[in-house]
This record gives structure tokens, C-alpha cells and sequence, in this order.
């Protein structure tokens, strides 16, 4: 009686998924008809082809051509990773960045897994919430482009992610930035066209923050998108970096580990991610010497880019399983390495990221697990910090071998 009752209940849902299915057809993208036919073979065993009928004006033929014509436009169609062959602007190829192993650096019995989101057209994971940020502003009907002045405090990338899309739209941009971020960025945004303001270095991130707000309040037609505390910002990564890490690893992440200082990255992911596995831990790194998400005191450190001084309101610290605290030495120190033994070259967070997965790939409940390292940057901005300093110094001094 059961095998029955289960065989009557298959054929019910396989004939309301039918149905809905034909009904739809004509309407539907590839992607939702691949979806339904695969869902109802596996459930059913009947395989759904195309059903003509007469109220339908467009033939089952032209509808496929349709279809076949609109996938050819992109590459790696309904995945995360689709994008257009050629895009209507800078701003369409952000995302879908690669994903590569830890090879030579890594001695513990976990799978590292490096998340390039270095490799993004302005070379850092802050270009996401920068097209997403200054999009769903625009939706709302919040900014226009052309009329609206956008103001933000920044340490550099988000404001080279939000100069990017802000060109490209057509946006005027003013951003207030400590004087301690590297040269390489102030000459990056001011290239974009954005108007860079520097704020005292010892007052960190809150002076900047405190700079911005001081601008949109005398500015007319400022508006500050807020970085920190803007739900758009987790969003894009919940939509879009957490889906492409579920993709490259099969489902078979087990652990994600990156740097705080938004908070919008890890937040987003792991809203994603534990939602289709629980168990999946989320680990957050911050600098040893502001650790204030460990419940300390924020002071001054090297590592740009983490590491705000506060606890930002887009980091959901219900989510973090672990906070681990990385110096700035070491992070400089794992950043250089592995650029020499990895030829991943990289910031200094992103050394900070790395340290940390490192020290749970050790860890003997870990072993075969794979650990989910997102690297948010490219190291060519940090030349002429304390990261590249001497290499910048002695490339600068290097004289020419006379005698060949």
C-alpha cells in the first residue's frame, strides 16, 4: 500500500509539474526550462519536450532559435559565471572571478583554495558592492547620474571599485580617505576622476568616516552610500560571490575565512553558504593590534583594508564561528611569500587571510577539509607601502650593467 500510495504521489507532482511546465514554456528562459526538465525526469522519469498548441503565435522551432540565439551571446550560460562575450560596459564584468590551490606554502592536511577576487577589473573584491551599491541606489530612485554627487569614506579599494562604476555612469564622486593608505591608490582614484580628501592618519577610519558626513552635510545633491552599514553591500555577495564559491567547490566547502573591514563580504557568503550548509564555519581575521571584534581596543596597524577601529554594522557576528588575530608583521611577511613561492601576487590582508587558513589547515579535525580563502586584492597598489618598500627603494636605485 505505501509503494503504491508513493507511486499515486509521484505521478500527482509529475503531472502538476508537467502541466505548469507547459504552461510556461513558451514564456520562459532556457535556464527555467532546463531547470523543470531536469527536475521532472529525476522525480518522475518523464522526459518533457516542447508541447505546440494553437494559442501559442511563436512555433516551438523559432522559440528554440529564440533561445539558441540568446545563450550564444554569453559565455558559461545559466551558471554564476555567465557573462556576455562582449559587455555593454566595464561595470558588466565584474564578478566570476577564479579560484586556485595553496600548493607550495601549504604544509597542513586541509585544501586551501584561494579566492582571486584580485583578478576583478579594478583588481579587488570592493568593486562588487561598488556596482552594487551605486545599481540598487539608482533603483530606488536615491541618485541619478549626471545630478547626484556621491561621497564616501573610504581605504582605498572601495572607493577605486566605486570611481570605476561612477565614471562609467557618469557620476561626480568625492572621497575622504586617512593619509596613511598607499600612494598608488590616491593616484589610481584620482585617474578614475574622483576627488580625493585625506584625513589625519591617527584618527584612522572614523576620521574619514566623520570627514564624508561633514561634506554631504554642506554639499547639495550629496548623498553617501555608507559602506559600512549599506545592505546592499552584504547583498551582492550573498547573490553573487557566495553562489560562485558553492559552484567552484562543488558544495564541498567546509570552511571560509577572510578579512573584517566592512564586514560585507564574509556577512553576505555565509548567509549563502550555511544556509545550504550549516556546518560550514566562517572564520574572520583582524589585525592583532586593533582587535576589536575579539572584544579589544582598536589601534593602529599596517594592514589596509581591515581592521576599521570599530565593529562595522554590516558584519554579522552571528555568523562568525572563530575570530583570528593576525600581526601586521606576518601578514607582510605570508603576503611576500606568496608572491615568491606561489606567484599569487597580493595585499596585505590578503597575507593576513592567508596566515589564518594556514594555522586551521593544521588543525587535525580539518584534515582533507577544504578552506575557502577569499584574496581581496591585487598587490601592485601596495608598491610603495611597507609591503614592497625596499624591492621599490632598490628598483629605483638600480644602475645599468655596462659591461654586457
Amino acid at each position: 500500500k505505501k509503494q503504491n500510495c508513493l507511486e499515486d504521489m509521484r505521478s500527482t507532482v509529475g503531472l502538476v509539474l508537467v502541466t505548469f511546465c507547459a504552461l510556461s514554456w513558451h514564456s520562459s528562459t532556457a535556464l527555467f526550462r532546463n531547470l523543470f526538465k531536469s527536475v521532472v525526469n529525476k522525480f518522475t522519469g518523464i522526459s518533457i519536450v516542447p508541447l505546440q498548441s494553437v494559442t501559442v503565435s511563436v512555433s516551438s522551432s523559432q522559440s528554440e532559435s529564440r533561445d539558441s540565439n540568446e545563450e550564444s551571446k554569453y559565455i558559461a550560460f545559466g551558471t554564476p559565471f555567465q557573462k556576455p562575450k562582449i559587455a555593454n560596459s566595464i561595470v558588466d564584468v565584474i564578478g566570476a572571478t577564479p579560484m586556485i590551490r595553496l600548493n607550495r606554502l601549504n604544509t597542513g592536511g586541509a585544501n586551501i583554495l584561494l579566492k582571486l577576487e584580485s583578478m576583478e577589473p579594478c583588481s579587488s573584491v570592493k568593486d562588487r558592492i561598488g556596482k552594487s551599491m551605486i545599481e540598487e541606489a539608482e533603483k530606488r530612485g536615491d541618485i541619478i547620474p549626471g545630478k547626484t554627487i556621491l561621497v564616501e569614506p573610504t581605504s582605498g579599494n572601495t572607493g577605486i571599485g566605486l570611481a570605476m562604476v561612477a565614471a562609467a555612469k557618469g557620476y561626480d564622486l568625492v572621497l575622504t580617505m586617512p593619509a596613511s593608505m598607499s600612494l598608488e591608490r590616491r593616484v589610481l582614484l584620482k585617474a578614475l576622476g574622483a576627488k580625493v580628501v585625506l584625513t589625519l592618519a591617527e584618527k584612522g577610519m572614523n576620521g574619514a568616516v566623520a570627514k564624508a558626513e561633514e561634506i554631504v552635510g554642506r554639499t547639495p545633491n550629496a548623498f553617501m552610500l555608507q559602506q559600512f552599514n549599506n545592505a546592499d553591500n552584504p547583498k551582492v555577495h550573498r547573490e553573487t560571490t557566495g553562489p560562485e564559491l558553492w559552484f567552484q567547490t562543488d558544495g564541498q566547502i567546509d570552511v571560509l575565512v577572510g578579512g573584517v573591514g566592512t564586514g560585507g563580504t564574509l556577512t553576505g557568503c555565509s548567509q549563502y553558504l550555511k544556509g545550504l550548509k550549516p556546518s560550514l564555519l566562517t572564520v574572520a581575521v583582524e589585525p592583532a593590534e586593533s582587535p576589536v571584534l575579539s572584544g579589544g581596543k582598536p589601534g593602529p596597524h599596517k594592514i589596509q583594508g581591515i581592521g576599521a577601529g570599530f565593529v562595522p554594522g554590516n558584519c554579522d557576528q552571528n555568523l562568525l564561528n572563530e575570530v583570528i588575530q593576525v600581526s601586521s608583521a606576518d601578514s607582510i611577511t605570508m603576503a611576500r611569500q606568496l608572491a615568491l613561492k606561489e606567484g599569487v601576487f597580493c595585499g596585505i590582508s590578503s597575507g593576513a587571510a592567508v596566515s589564518a587558513a594556514l594555522q586551521l589547515s593544521q588543525r587535525p579535525e580539518l584534515a582533507g577539509k577544504n578552506i575557502a580563502v577569499i584574496i581581496p586584492s591585487f598587490g601592485e597598489r601596495y608598491l610603495s607601502t611597507v609591503l614592497f618598500a625596499d624591492l621599490f627603494q632598490e628598483a629605483a636605485n638600480q644602475q645599468p650593467e655596462l659591461n654586457l
